[in-house]
């Protein structure tokens, strides 16, 4: 995968986390709350992947 795939789907995961975040928090559903949050930190792992492989080539 390239950099700009990488990053289209750390935006994907980031906005579906923040998503899961708003709506297990009026929910109150803690556990749907920490699905959203970490589906949010996984999309920002796949942002700075995407980053690396801008700056040193998608070989990696």
């Amino acid at each position: 995968m390239g950099e700009l795939t990488d990053k289209l789907k750390a935006a994907g995961n980031k906005a579906a986390g923040a998503a899961k975040e708003a709506v297990g928090r009026h929910q109150r559903d803690p556990a749907l709350e920490a699905e959203g949050r970490a589906q949010k930190a996984k999309g920002t792992a796949q942002n700075v992947k995407g980053s690396i492989k801008g700056a040193l080539g998608d070989d990696i």
